[in-house]
């Protein structure tokens, strides 16, 4: 195996990893995305639970209003029953009515109020089911998320091992050394120059002599002999003969 070829099994391992690792990096995305699509449902069930409570604070409000109202109402009339002269007893009945008048509007109020309290249930179940159903299936999607997150870690683990040997393979320091550098920048780092002297990475016409360099480099690998290292002009990549 010559070092161009060394270099292009050893990209093709590092272009695992780098699809490997962007996944890695989406998944999580993927899922925070998901859940927060469900916390919008849920919030929306929270909104419903606050509305019906809204509505059985109103109810037992007017029913405490009533209560009191029907408390002050007997109050008279206990007070009323000892009074000595017309004029009190006549004072009283007025306010008695007077009072009457507020007790039938709380009490119809009250009922106005519990009237509202079956759409509030209703919106509610609603709510609740439109939430059951999503989150199954955000659970489901998120289960699954997890499950693929376990597997790619497994898998870049094992391509990292296999980058170590396909590594080694490179025996020449320059060359790696280059490699290293460039792929952080670059990528690929190790492409064809085609037949027509252009770099496949950047697509820039080579002058004749990188041409020349690459062809010479071409024939040093198939006769066993070392090779060097011929580069874009314009973006540094490695070139080689296809």
């Amino acid at each position: 195996m010559t070092i161009i070829e060394a270099l292009v099994d050893l990209q093709e391992v590092d272009g695992r990893i780098r699809e490997l690792e962007l996944e890695l990096k989406d998944l999580p995305r993927r899922k925070a995305l998901e859940t927060a699509r469900l916390s919008g449902v849920s919030a929306d069930l929270q909104a419903a639970k606050a509305n019906q409570e809204y509505a059985n604070q109103r109810v037992r409000s007017f029913e405490e209003d009533a209560k009191a109202l029907k408390d002050k109402i007997q109050q008279l009339k206990t007070t009323q029953m000892g009074l000595k002269t017309n004029k009190e007893y006549q004072d009283f009945s007025i306010q008695i009515d007077l009072i009457g008048h507020d007790l039938e509007a709380t009490e119809n109020n009250q009922l106005a109020a519990m009237d509202d309290l079956p759409s509030a249930q209703a919106r509610i179940d609603d709510a609740q089911a439109k939430y059951d159903a999503e989150k199954g299936g955000v659970d489901a999607f998120c289960a699954e998320i997890d499950e693929r997150i376990a597997a790619v870690k497994e898998e870049l683990a094992e391509v990292q091992k296999e980058r170590v040997e396909k590594a080694k393979a490179v025996d020449d320091p320059k060359f790696m050394l280059y490699y290293e550098r460039l792929r952080m920048k670059r990528w690929p780092v190790v492409v064809p120059l085609t037949t027509d002297g252009v770099c496949d990475g950047c697509h820039l016409v080579q002058p004749p002599s990188v041409g020349q360099l690459a062809d010479a480099n071409a024939k040093n690998g198939e006769a066993g002999k070392p090779q060097s290292i011929v580069a874009c002009t314009m973006c540094g990549r490695i070139l080689y003969r296809a």
